[in-house]
């Protein structure tokens, strides 16, 4: 799977929970990019991903993401495992 495809599959992830698309997401969105995407969410958000790719993120990846394309970097790393 292409990162193109991993970031189509994720901005559907974001939509379901924050209920809304008056987002771009790209390498560089954040959490302070997208209207919505808060602590709370931040945990829906994530969850649903995993639901989506069938992956377990682990605690350090969490830890360590800073914006959209350090999470399609770990979903690329999962789905290859």
């Amino acid at each position: 799977m292409n990162k193109e495809d991993i970031l189509v599959i994720i901005r559907k992830s974001f939509v379901k929970i924050l209920e809304h698309e008056n987002f771009v997401l790209d390498d560089s969105t954040t959490a302070k990019d997208v209207d919505g995407w808060e602590s709370i969410t931040h945990l829906l958000i994530m969850n649903e991903v995993e639901k989506s790719f069938n992956i377990k993120f682990k605690l350090m990846d969490l830890m360590s993401m800073e914006n959209v394309g350090d999470l399609i970097n770990v979903v690329k790393k999962e789905i290859k495992n």
